[in-house]
């Protein structure tokens, strides 16, 4: 690929000549490769632990056109393992962080910004005229619909996922590969998975499996090498192990298979379940009424059904620790009459030891309503937050 006439592709600059040398001399990239990529258009969902390594590698190797598509702002739990952003960007938009970062490292190329969050509405005018979409989300919903609207539009998706210590990547909705559906055919039921705020992911994960994802976008732009279509990667950072499984498209795929039922984007967050209830009336108690009670002396039994490194940050006063991975050994040390209120982080995996207990003859049980992180914010603003 390194002939020197390709007058359809935009033509290097004596300073990109220097920039990109190092590819310049590999057999597989040339300079018909480089202006190749100066030509492309990639589209990075989300401005986070994945997308800030993959989005810093496209504009190292020079890909002309990078969109970001996110709509927070930085936060100082994410920098962490979000690499696009510093200490200096906190409260500032993702996308002005990002965007200020990638043309500093490379100015010659363009990146253009949708501060939005992503749903089927905007989708398919987002995804217009990009090549290859990069999924750098961190939710089911975005997922499924990263993967339908790159399926619907003819262009692949390279995904990526971690989750504390592990993590996997592949490459969806390419010519006569799977598709997302045909690995995950329906989501998880709500809550059953927690987000890297109630589990926890090693700083450095993202970094891997994000320039995994940048390697995969650039060889499918330029051609070369052996994408990850129909093989899911998956890595173990404590094991320091990559394990590869074969994925075929699933005809009975409704996207992709040989009858589809999917034919337009459609409601995700309901498709998933996120934004139900999943509260019974009487589940939940919120900070304001968990401190009336304690304060008028009612016997409350606290549970932490964290794990033991977050029980050892933060706990509320005369808390007992009850692992929500071990409370079926633990329940029979509590007592079925009292009055229980078990709390996490954000209360997610309370709701789940709560119903649990109230199935296995605890009637008084509750959840704490937005963990011992709303606690902090609305009770105790000198507790420790993490």
């Amino acid at each position: 690929m390194a002939e020197h006439t390709h007058p359809e592709l935009p033509p290097l600059s004596p300073a990109e000549f220097q920039r990109y040398s190092r590819h310049l001399i590999l057999p597989h990239i040339g300079e018909a490769g480089q202006r190749r990529l100066k030509q492309s258009r990639v589209l990075v969902v989300g401005a986070g632990g994945l997308g800030s390594p993959a989005a810093l590698y496209l504009a190292a190797a020079g890909v002309g056109t990078i969109g970001l598509v996110d709509a927070d702002v930085v936060d100082v739990s994410n920098l962490q393992r979000q690499v696009l952003h510093g200490t200096s960007t906190l409260g500032v938009p993702k996308l002005e962080s990002a965007r200020a970062r990638l043309l500093d490292l490379n100015p010659q190329v363009t990146v253009e910004s949708f501060p939005e969050r992503l749903t089927a509405a905007n989708a398919l005018r987002i995804f217009k005229g990009f090549e290859v979409v990069l999924d750098g989300s961190d939710n089911f919903p975005t997922r499924y619909l990263v993967n339908d609207a790159a399926f619907l539009t003819g262009i692949p998706d390279v995904y990526g996922a971690i989750f504390q210590f592990e993590g996997q990547a592949s490459v969806f909705a390419a010519p006569g590969g799977p598709c997302y559906r045909c690995l995950y055919a329906e989501p998880p039921p709500p809550g059953m998975v927690p987000g890297c705020a109630e589990a926890g992911v090693l700083g450095a994960l993202p970094g891997v499996i994000g320039s995994i994802q940048a390697m995969e976008a650039i060889k499918l732009l330029l051609g070369i090498g052996e994408p990850l279509v129909g093989r899911l990667l998956l890595f173990d950072a404590l094991g320091m192990q990559f394990r590869e499984l074969a994925l075929q498209r699933d005809p009975a795929c409704p996207l992709c298979g040989g009858s589809p039922t999917v034919r337009e984007l459609i409601d995700y967050d309901a498709f998933c379940g996120v934004g139900e209830s999943v509260a019974p009336a009487g589940l939940e108690v919120t900070p304001a009424e968990l401190q009336r009670e304690l304060s008028a002396g009612r016997p409350v039994v606290l549970v932490d059904v964290r794990e033991t490194p977050e029980w050892e940050l933060v706990r509320l006063e005369g808390a007992r620790l009850a692992p929500l991975s071990r409370l079926p050994g633990l329940a029979n040390a509590l007592d079925p009459s009292a009055d229980i209120v078990a709390y996490c982080h954000h209360g997610v995996r309370s709701l789940q030891a709560a119903a649990f207990l109230r199935s296995v003859g605890f009637p008084r049980v509750r959840s704490l309503a937005g963990g011992i992180d709303r606690w902090a914010r609305e009770i105790d603003r000198e507790m420790v937050r993490y």
